[in-house]
Parts: C-alpha cells; sequence; structure tokens
C-alpha cells in the first residue's frame, strides 16, 4: 500500500500543476504579460522602430502621439503588403457612427472639435461618420492631458473592429497656435482612431507601413504627416480624401 501511495500522490500533484499552469484566468498578471507582448511585436510588425516606443505602466506610445494599450486585442490578420494604415479597419457597422464623448476638459475647444469632425464628415463616398455624445455609451473619448513639451495630441488605433478609444490633447501646448492649427491637431488625431498612419512614416524613421490600395506615395499636403504640429496642413489633402474613401466606402 505504501508502495502505491506515493505514485498516486505524485500524479495528483502533477495534475494539478498542469491544470493551474494551463488554466491562467483573464486580468492574471501571466495574461496581461502575454498580451503586452503580443502588442509590441504587433507595433514591431508595422515597421515602429525600438527608439520610438515608449512604454508606460498601461500602454505603449510610439512615435509620441499614438497610443497602444497593453490590453488592447491584437489583430488577428497580418498587415498586408499593398497615403497608409495600419491593415486594421472599424467595422462598417461601426464607422458610421463613432460616437465622441467630450471630456468636461475639452468643451473649451468644442468649436475645434466639431471643425474636425466636420472635415471628415464631408469626405465624399466615404462611410466615416462621427457625431459628439453628451452622456451614455461612446465609443472614443476626448481628454486635456499634459503629454509633456513639444507633444500635442496622442490618438489610439483601431482595434476589434472598433475606433481606437482615446484621445489626448495637450491643450496647454497648443493654446498659442491659431484655430485652423488646434482643429488640426484634433482632426490628425482622429485620423490615428480609424487607423491612419503617418503618411511621411518613411522620412520619420519607420521601416514599413500599409499603403491603402490605389493611393499610396508622398503628399506633403497630408494632414495625417507626423511632426507638423502647429505648422502642418489644416485640411484634409485630396489624397487623405481618396484614402478615407477607399478604406471606408
Amino acid at each position: 500500500m505504501k508502495n502505491m501511495l506515493f505514485p498516486l500522490l505524485l500524479l495528483i500533484i502533477c495534475f494539478a500543476a498542469c491544470k493551474k499552469s494551463a488554466d491562467v484566468p483573464a486580468g492574471d498578471p501571466q495574461t496581461e504579460y502575454d498580451n503586452a507582448k503580443k502588442v509590441l511585436a504587433y507595433i514591431h510588425d508595422l515597421g515602429f522602430p525600438s527608439d520610438k516606443i515608449v512604454e508606460n505602466a498601461n500602454e505603449f506610445i510610439v512615435e509620441e502621439d499614438i497610443i497602444f494599450p497593453k490590453n488592447m486585442e491584437v489583430p488577428a490578420e497580418k498587415v498586408r503588403p499593398e497615403q497608409y494604415y495600419t491593415g486594421s479597419l472599424v467595422s462598417a457597422g461601426n464607422v458610421t457612427n463613432i460616437r465622441l464623448m467630450v471630456d468636461a476638459s475639452m468643451t473649451s475647444m468644442l468649436s475645434e472639435i466639431n471643425s474636425a469632425i466636420a472635415q471628415w464628415n464631408a469626405v465624399a463616398n466615404c462611410s466615416i461618420n462621427w457625431t459628439i455624445v453628451t452622456s451614455g455609451t461612446y465609443d472614443v473619448l476626448i481628454i486635456n492631458s499634459n503629454l509633456g513639451s513639444g507633444v500635442c495630441g496622442q490618438g489610439t488605433f483601431p482595434s476589434g473592429g472598433r475606433a481606437g478609444n482615446t484621445i489626448r490633447i495637450n491643450k496647454a501646448q497648443i493654446a498659442g497656435n491659431s484655430f485652423a492649427q488646434r482643429a488640426r491637431t484634433i482632426c490628425h488625431e482622429m485620423g490615428h482612431n480609424v487607423s491612419f498612419r503617418h503618411t511621411n512614416w518613411a522620412s520619420i524613421g519607420e521601416s514599413s507601413a500599409t499603403a491603402v490600395p490605389g493611393v499610396g506615395g508622398t503628399d506633403a499636403s497630408s494632414i495625417m504627416n507626423g511632426g507638423q504640429c502647429g505648422s502642418g496642413a489644416t485640411v484634409l489633402s485630396t489624397k487623405d480624401k481618396q484614402a478615407a474613401s477607399a478604406l471606408y466606402p
């Protein structure tokens, strides 16, 4: 009996250990760590260089103005080798009504927000449609944030068929800019929320990007050029509009 007891006890211990390792509950630190690694790999797959990635407690910040939450749903599809986007889009059911909640900290720039919304909503043959909601469920929150000197705003790429859920605007940084330039910052970040990358990706050090089919190439007039806060184009360029209608017909 004694000889049988030890193997039986060993089998029970082994089974318990295997079950524990295979059934990590959601919210477990190991699960969160594993997802963060997937997000970082996704960022590298998009062509962003390591020196442009900053890791914070709950997110990665890329090129100062793109937010990747560590708990985001990483798109299952690979970036397709085809203006530029992430390869992951807002679904047809969600893009026609992107509900934007304006935090109380941003109400003083409501006119600039409405100007940016009007630009995206006016693109011909394009299903992108932003609306402002004042209560209840929303898709994207725009909020004032102290992002440090030189950083004007940050947007979040889509995941799971939903628009990126956050826009951060550094009001203190852009307060001295013209109305058109303040609206431009907001419009630019909204572009990230629906998958647009920086049009000038190559010149700012990225190794690759996915071109919108039929609308590739450089565009000095693109509102999605990065590193131009306070000095960039203030309206969507012809190519910006072509890309928007190509991705979201």
